[in-house]
């Protein structure tokens, strides 16, 4: 059967000050009235039913998310002691899911995503199901046909096409995975027309990852075992902590997908945007007439292409800003040239070293 992972536990450091180490960028309601947490597991419904539906996060985020999340049973919900990256995550999660159905197959997706249409993206997920289905050795990725050069994400080369029926999506063989490239290799990307950006979106057979982790990652894998096999024992939080903390972290693709020798790749049919900063908040609310983008109470004279955001009854006055980012907490306010805007991990990073954690 077909069982969803939801990836939740990020911190969202872009956003700050709006996203915190208590309430990241997956638990705000960034792209619409529903947050991005919400939004990811309403996706699911006629997909996946509530009981074949995890969500890791981490510790911390627990109650957060079952708050947002009430039609989860409280074994749906998985709080990691640190973090770890995502193979370790994914691997605990296979591990679990295969506890009750040893036959499983995985939807893995990351929580703070925002896709349009739902629909669309069920297809997809069947259509992965069924290449999974096929060849239960396969690991099915997906890929968004880019834009623009972008140097923030991940890049995935095409290789052969794949048989498909008449209404899926094309599908292909992966030739290769690239790193984040610079501009100029971006630009190169683009106009070759056969790489796609990698959405960190994954289906497979839960037993196919763990065999992959078993002969990529043993250590991580046996770790990872001796806390599944204590999972319903009265040592659980011990044996989960002291476990966990001694795992390397690795991403699931350093890990195992670019090394495997059947990885296809679906190009997404929906509309994908990962939200890497303020400026994909503008693009998904849109603007006004003169550029700005707005959530909260705001008075504007004469500014144009600025964000503002604010909370509660908090009234915010620009004037005469051009292109500029303006996010107001109870706490904190950051101010910005939207072309700065990837500095915002700069902030989060100086206040570290202050030590003034209750900013964080």
């Amino acid at each position: 059967m077909l069982h969803a992972i939801v990836m939740a536990g990020g911190s969202g450091t872009r956003f700050w000050p709006a996203s915190r180490a208590a309430l990241p960028k997956q638990l705000l309601p960034l792209a619409g009235d529903r947050t991005l947490l919400e939004d990811t597991v309403d996706r699911l419904e006629g997909l996946v039913p509530p009981d074949r539906t995890m969500v890791v996060t981490s510790a911390q985020l627990l109650d957060a998310v079952r708050c947002q999340l009430p039609g989860l049973p409280e074994s749906a919900l998985v709080g990691e002691p640190c973090k770890r990256d995502t193979a370790p995550c994914i691997g605990l999660a296979a591990l679990l899911v295969s506890r009750v159905d040893p036959d499983a197959t995985m939807a893995v997706m990351p929580s703070d995503h925002v896709i349009r249409p739902a629909q669309r993206f069920r297809d997809a997920i069947r259509q992965a199901e069924q290449l999974v289905a096929a060849t239960p050795g396969r690991l099915v990725t997906f890929g968004v046909r880019p834009t623009y050069p972008a140097e923030s994400f991940g890049y995935i080369q095409q290789g052969e096409p794949l048989p498909v029926g008449p209404d899926d999506s094309p599908a292909h063989a992966v030739a290769r995975f690239r790193e984040k490239p610079p501009a100029s290799v971006a630009a190169e990307y683009l106009a070759a027309g056969s790489y796609l950006w990698n959405a960190g979106i994954f289906v497979w057979r839960a037993a196919t990852i763990l065999a992959a982790l078993r002969t990529r990652q043993p250590e991580c894998l046996a770790r990872l075992e001796r806390i599944a096999a204590a999972w319903d024992g009265p040592d659980r939080d011990q044996v989960f902590a002291a476990e966990f903390a001694a795992i390397k972290g690795i991403s699931i693709d350093y890990a195992v997908l670019e090394h495997a020798d059947d990885v296809a790749v679906i190009e997404a049919p929906f509309g994908w945007d990962d939200l890497g900063g303020w400026s994909a908040v503008a693009r998904q609310l849109g603007a006004d007439a003169t550029g700005n983008t707005v959530v909260g109470r705001h008075l504007d004279i004469e500014s144009s292409g600025t964000i503002v955001h604010a909370t509660g009854d908090h009234l915010v006055v620009t004037l005469g800003l051009v292109d500029m980012l303006v996010v107001h907490t109870p706490d904190a306010t950051l101010v910005a040239s939207r072309d700065r805007e990837e500095a915002v991990r700069k902030v989060v990073a100086e206040l570290e070293n202050r030590g003034w954690m209750e900013f964080l």
